[in-house]
């Protein structure tokens, strides 16, 4: 997507890049720069207490990209205060729009007109973030023509944009590719600036490319079918607030996604759903740690198919009005686990996944359907004493009773965050560098658990 960074982006590792002039100020939870920043984490106990998931990264950079198809003042509420969300309000006033974060998680965002929007998305953020390829759709959309870098990110293998390329050719699209951009316009015999709407057959139910085709569909003339779309909750909500700005949309959720293009959209106001992803790694925490702990605000249908898999560890989860509850019983059992599209077992909680297998009793096999590079956190669970061994897209996990601090390095979001959660089971101190990953996706990791009573501290 995450992100899910889902399977749309390329294979080119983030640059440390500088923070980009008139960037937010970094939160008084730690420094936010890229390259910057490390977790310091000691050994603990059960955990206890309440904590947030807050709003979605792999739904809110979707919402906000789709601002850019309406002039006027848009507001999102439960706007989670991550990296992820300044970089794309950098990319937003790039294009010639105000954005606006207030107090309590509201972003007021203000387009211009289609005269005062500038398509073209620069390089130095487009390449932090794989997820910017999302304004592609939007910006041909609404200004008919668009120019966006090649997107950079997490460095967990090639995650081609051609899904994203193909799908809006069959509406009318026109790419060049010239010096590391993708230039986009409007075929002239598709209709002059109007994208037109088509049947489009996703190779792969790719989450980005189905969220870039939806919002282009918006506008396009006629219908859009989408056949084999991604049915992620994040997908759900961009609908849901495409359709309160007056879009025509059927099917969202289901593999079978209709559009009926309408002439002018208007903003709205909408809440972003909660991120599933970051409930998961409080979950996981409660399976490594035990106690018990609270994700108020998780919605536990949108994670069935986890939760069945944790209950197989020996990981209790149930919905209670306080919000989603985790409590373990005895030391986690291994099960296999292997990685599917929603609403298979995500990508992004296999991490989290390794980590408890690597203390739990038994052996398992965890196979990765999606990104072929998404095991480089195993050498870093390896310094940590983790037993585990890869051969192309599996991994043999064989628990040990404990794991020991190291220094490591996170190579990703979720990497990185399944080794700070390492490091809560890990005798003596480990230190996860390259933070500002983590930073990305979430909001105080270290606040939170430490709120939990782990021992966990961001420098």
């Amino acid at each position: 997507m995450d992100e899910t960074d889902g399977a749309d982006g390329v294979g080119i590792t983030a640059v440390v890049a500088p923070e980009a002039p008139g960037a937010w100020a970094a939160s008084d939870h730690g420094c936010r720069r890229e390259g910057a920043g490390s977790f310091v984490v000691r050994p603990c106990g059960p955990l206890e207490g309440t904590v947030r998931a807050g709003g979605a990264k792999n739904s809110v950079l979707k919402l906000m990209a789709a601002t850019l198809l309406a002039e006027g003042r848009h507001v999102l509420t439960n706007v989670p205060d991550i990296l992820d969300v300044e970089i794309m309000a950098e990319m937003l006033r790039a294009f010639g729009v105000s954005v606006t974060r207030e107090p309590g998680g509201r972003l007021v965002i203000d387009v211009p007109s289609i005269a005062e929007l500038v398509p073209e998305a620069p390089y130095e953020l487009v390449d932090r973030m794989r997820a910017s390829i999302v304004v592609l759709g939007p910006l041909l959309s609404r200004c008919g023509r668009a120019k966006v870098s090649m997107p950079g990110g997490d460095d967990f293998g090639g995650r081609p944009i051609d899904f994203h390329l193909e799908g809006l050719s069959a509406m009318g699209a026109h790419f060049e590719t010239v010096h590391g951009n993708v230039e986009a316009s409007i075929d002239p015999d598709a209709g002059g600036r109007a994208l037109v709407g088509s049947q489009v057959v996703l190779e792969y139910p790719s989450h980005t490319a189905t969220d870039n085709i939806l919002m282009a569909a918006a506008l396009a003339k006629g219908t859009t079918v989408i056949e084999n779309a991604a049915r992620e909750p994040e997908v759900c909500d961009l609908a849901a607030y495409l359709t309160s700005m007056g879009a025509r949309i059927r099917g969202a959720g289901t593999s079978h996604v209709e559009v009926e293009g309408v002439e002018v959209l208007t903003p709205s106001t909408h809440a972003v759903v909660p991120d599933r992803v970051v409930a998961a790694t409080y979950l996981a925490a409660a399976g490594l740690c035990g106690g018990e702990i609270v994700v108020e605000d998780a919605r536990i249908e949108h994670m069935a198919m986890l939760v069945r898999k944790l209950a197989a560890m020996g990981v209790h989860v149930e919905l209670r009005p306080t919000g989603m509850v985790a409590t373990r019983e005895g030391r986690l059992r291994s099960v296999d686990v292997a990685t599917l599209p929603y609403p298979g077992v995500a990508t992004d909680y296999k991490p989290f996944l390794v980590t408890m297998l690597t203390v739990a009793d038994g052996v398992a096999i965890v196979t990765e359907n999606l990104f072929a590079g998404r095991f480089r956190y195993i050498d870093e669970l390896r310094r940590m004493g983790a037993d585990v061994r890869t051969e192309g897209h599996h991994a043999v996990v064989r628990g040990v009773q404990r794991l020991s601090g190291a220094p490591v390095r996170a190579t990703d979001i979720r990497a990185g965050a399944a080794l700070v959660l390492a490091g809560l089971v890990a005798d003596g101190e480990t230190v996860v560098s390259d933070a500002w990953h983590v930073d990305r996706g979430y909001e105080d990791l270290a606040g939170a658990l430490s709120a939990l009573g782990a021992e966990v501290e961001r420098r």
